[in-house]
């Protein structure tokens, strides 16, 4: 492995871990540039419509500013290198959060997708697929988590 390889690979796991802290921060400027201006989101596994970059982050905003906490954990990224300035990402999340209107803290757990390229400005995804597996302790298990911060 180059050292060029070893760097790409620290600065798509520092891709990763911004996208936790922006969100979490809820610093929606700073979710943007984790992103290409052409990127798609897909966040439809928890309800949400998958669509362009700046739709589905204003819809992501609208929801989770009204979540007094959330806390993304990112962990066991792995990268698959399609060529020098392309890659499939994936990597595990472990979210404790707490919704508006539900005692004790909620869960979900699953896998982000990225196709991540590099760009003049460093390692950006153009698209994201959010895989939700789990939720504990939803309000309405028969909603998903978009619908519980849409109402």
């Amino acid at each position: 492995m180059t050292l060029q390889r070893l760097q790409d690979r620290l600065d798509i796991a520092d891709l990763l871990y911004k996208y936790a802290t922006s969100v979490d921060t809820k610093n929606w400027e700073a979710l943007a540039t984790v992103f290409t201006e052409d990127a798609h989101l897909d966040y439809s596994s928890v309800g949400y419509p998958a669509g362009a970059r700046d739709q589905v982050i204003a819809m992501l905003s609208r929801g989770l500013d009204r979540c007094p906490m959330t806390q993304h954990f990112v962990t066991n990224i792995e990268i698959a290198f399609v060529d020098d300035d392309t890659a499939n990402v994936s990597a595990m999340f472990y979210n404790p959060m707490q919704l508006p209107g539900v005692d004790g803290l909620t869960y979900c757990g699953g896998n982000y997708h990225h196709e991540v390229v590099r760009t003049a400005d460093g390692w950006k995804s153009r698209k994201v697929v959010e895989e939700n597996l789990w939720f504990s302790n939803h309000p309405d298990p028969s909603k998903n988590g978009a619908a519980v911060l849409q109402s």
